[in-house]
């Protein structure tokens, strides 16, 4: 259970760092309170498009991301970003991701800070 909220954590600090950094990627709330919840609503759909969606299309795209030497996992990262915005676009949930540069780059920003948590926080809260 402390695994899965040190991970819901990650994925909220990160995508904070995504949107503050990438122009295309908001988070809109009126008060401070209603962005940190708005931030761990997207964290844990973020989370489960991760753990749901992403190795199925990693496993379908297996010999494309041994071609491409593994950079078509940036791909597959900025489009489960994208979904993870059109699902929160669902549910009314103030996040979105203006295109796929944005969503690009924004992956590429979650994935720094993901790294960076790695390196930080305990060996069993491995982070996307």
């Amino acid at each position: 259970m402390t695994n899965l909220i040190i991970k819901l954590l990650a994925n909220a600090v990160a995508l904070a760092v995504a949107s503050w950094i990438v122009g295309g990627i908001t988070l809109e709330g009126s008060t401070t309170g209603r962005r940190v919840l708005t931030l761990l609503i997207v964290a844990a759909i973020f989370g489960v498009v991760n753990a749901v969606v992403k190795p199925v299309v990693k496993l379908l795209s297996l010999p494309f991301i041994i071609l491409t030497l593994g950079l078509l996992l940036f791909v597959i990262n900025a489009l489960m970003l994208l979904l993870t915005s059109w699902i929160t676009g669902k549910l009314d949930v103030q996040f979105h991701v203006n295109g796929f540069g944005a969503a690009l780059l924004g992956a590429l920003v979650i994935t720094v800070v993901g790294m960076l948590l790695n390196a930080v926080l305990p060996d069993r809260a491995e982070i996307n």
